[in-house]
């Protein structure tokens, strides 16, 4: 599998949303005693370690995978922090 196969592979994974988007949900209800950046950090680089071990890809190095891993989440999280923001400031309203 190639690279950009790979990191597509990871972007349509429902699995990785929805861990993803439970992280954002978790960070915002814990924002006052955790904060945000490491919170978020360290469940990007949790989720991109905990999916290749657990349901590693025929063919696929370990570290490639967890390496895409990382900026496939990257971008998911930054896509899905900008919705959850637009959706916060909306309903605020």
């Amino acid at each position: 599998m190639d690279h950009t196969a790979l990191l597509m592979a990871q972007l349509t994974d429902v699995f990785r949303i929805g861990l993803l988007t439970a992280l954002m949900y978790t960070t915002e209800n814990t924002r006052a005693q955790t904060g945000v950046i490491i919170p978020l950090l360290a469940g990007i680089v949790f989720v991109a370690v905990i999916i290749p071990m657990t349901m590693p890809l025929a063919g696929v190095p370990m570290m490639q995978a967890i390496i895409s891993g990382i900026v496939a989440n990257a971008c998911l999280t930054a896509v899905l922090w900008f919705i959850w923001n637009a959706v916060k400031k909306h309903l605020q309203k």
